[in-house]
């Protein structure tokens, strides 16, 4: 994807929404990237069907004032940014997913359930996470932003990145390797392994205490050969290994408490209901602090 691929962000005039446009517009000025700001709706037949709780606004002037109000504000606070505003029609999840054909990310915002428990989506964030082409950013509504659009204590935080070291992906690490690397960040690399399937031990590789078991147990392959390439890249940021013995989730969400990113992937599925995010993304959204960026691979 080339460096100039706009940054994509769904809006629709609601405080999730206008969250993730200000994170979106500091994340298009850190890539030298423009801004495009897309309103997807859908017509419908009676105005009795808009779904209950639905923020989109239905009206064509509300949401082309809506979009226009938007633009004019991260316009003042950014004014090198190029910002570009407009309305889809269609289903409002294919309607993103089309838009963001071109875009090198697509932001979406969220409503937050509290600072104790993650994101929640609604049908159309769920869709889109499960079915698209293009790295997901879902920004939740409490995100505390400056005026300049810029997360309040960042340049002191982390990005964190959840590896699978049997199945890693380039994709997965490079975009969280160059996350780091725009906001000099430094990058903490969660890797999670279950001596339950893998009791196997190597001397010299880096051990993790279980105290179920009683003693240190080694994983087969060690964070360190995977990463070696990936850090003679990326010579200027800092990269902290962490492997943890049980479930992946649960130990990305306390890693990422106080991060200002965190990096998952999701491995593309095909089910006979449809897309699937997969059980560490659900569980990592469910309960998250920070912005989410989820990578599809295959």
């Amino acid at each position: 994807m080339s460096p100039m691929s706009p940054v994509l962000v769904g809006f629709d005039g609601s405080p999730e929404s206008v969250t993730a446009a200000g994170w979106a517009a500091r994340e298009a000025l850190m890539r030298g990237a423009p801004l495009r700001l897309v309103h997807a709706w859908e017509q419908s037949p009676r105005p009795y069907a808009t779904p209950a709780g639905a923020a989109v606004p239905q009206h064509p002037y509300r949401s082309a004032r809506l979009l226009a109000d938007m633009e004019a504000l991260l316009t003042s606070r950014h004014p090198g940014l190029q910002i570009a505003a407009d309305r889809v029609a269609g289903e409002p999840a294919t309607a993103l997913l089309t838009a963001a054909a071109d875009a090198g990310m697509l932001v979406l915002g969220s409503r937050g359930r509290g600072r104790a428990a993650g994101f929640l989506l609604g049908s159309v964030g769920r869709s889109v996470v499960a079915r698209a082409e293009r790295p997901v950013v879902l920004v939740r509504a409490d995100t505390t932003l400056d005026a300049a659009g810029a997360d309040r204590g960042a340049s002191a935080c982390d990005v964190v990145v959840g590896v699978d070291l049997d199945q890693p992906d380039d994709s997965v690490l490079l975009f969280a390797l160059e996350a780091a690397a725009r906001r000099g960040a430094g990058l903490r690399v969660v890797h999670s392994w279950d001596p339950a399937v893998e009791n196997t031990s190597a001397a010299g590789l880096p051990g993790v205490h279980d105290p179920a078991v009683g003693q240190t147990m080694t994983p087969r392959q060690p964070p360190t050969d995977l990463l070696r390439p990936w850090q003679d890249k990326f010579p200027d940021v800092s990269v902290t290994e962490q492997t943890v013995v049980g479930q992946a989730a649960s130990h990305l969400v306390d890693a990422s408490r106080d991060a200002e990113l965190l990096v998952v992937g999701r491995a593309s599925r095909h089910a006979p209901i449809g897309p699937q995010t997969g059980p560490v993304t659900r569980a990592v959204l469910h309960h998250a602090v920070p912005p989410v960026a989820v990578i599809p691979h295959d």
